[in-house]
């Protein structure tokens, strides 16, 4: 009998032991491999140039969202915003990037210029209503004066040569011109937003 209890002690332990190492042998699960941000960026990339848009701005947040400290995929949904007149969200995104670098140049050149087409377009709304008025047109008079100052302009925007003023342009000239232009941009940080 006691062969018995010690038999079935025996088996007992075997079986517990089998449980436990069972328990332990979890199946293995293979990781998918996280994709670089070079490979998002990519395929962003490629989406905004076939004209998919949205696509594009949707993996490049979910790239923001993969590499949070990365200021490159909120100015690229900036300039995005930007470049379909919605000025609004564009200031939203390039302050994201600023968060991340405030030196960058692109989104404080977009904050700078999508700024000052939403505040024209308010302005023009005000004036066309006749309620620019009192301090809010001296306010904003205040504020051209110190925009021409800033910009060493004596206005903020220059009247339109006319047809007939204007010279032919020769080929020589046109050439000319485009290389100035070019010299230009690289210096002026505003230059990506035109």
């Amino acid at each position: 009998m006691k062969t018995i209890y010690q038999f079935g002690r025996l088996a007992a332990a075997a079986a517990t032991t089998a449980i436990l190492t069972a328990c332990n042998t979890a199946p293995k699960v293979t990781e998918i491999p996280k994709p670089s941000m070079s490979d998002l960026m990519a395929q962003a990339t490629q989406a905004a140039a076939t004209g998919a848009k949205e696509q594009a701005v949707t993996l490049w947040k979910q790239t923001a969202e993969a590499f949070p400290a990365e200021k490159t995929p909120w100015v690229s949904i900036a300039q995005a915003r930007y470049d379909a007149g919605q000025y609004g969200e564009a200031i939203v995104n390039a302050q994201e990037a600023l968060v991340r670098d405030p030196n960058d140049q692109v989104a404080n050149s977009i904050i700078a210029v999508a700024g000052l087409r939403l505040s024209t377009r308010a302005l023009a709304d005000l004036s066309r209503q006749n309620n620019l008025t009192g301090p809010l047109r001296t306010e904003s008079q205040d504020l051209a004066k110190l925009l021409r100052e800033s910009l060493g302009e004596t206005v903020l925007v220059p009247p339109q040569p006319t047809a007939a003023a204007a010279p032919a342009r020769t080929p020589a000239r046109t050439a000319k011109k485009a290389a100035v232009k070019r010299e230009a941009s690289s210096a002026d940080p505003f230059s990506a937003l035109k």
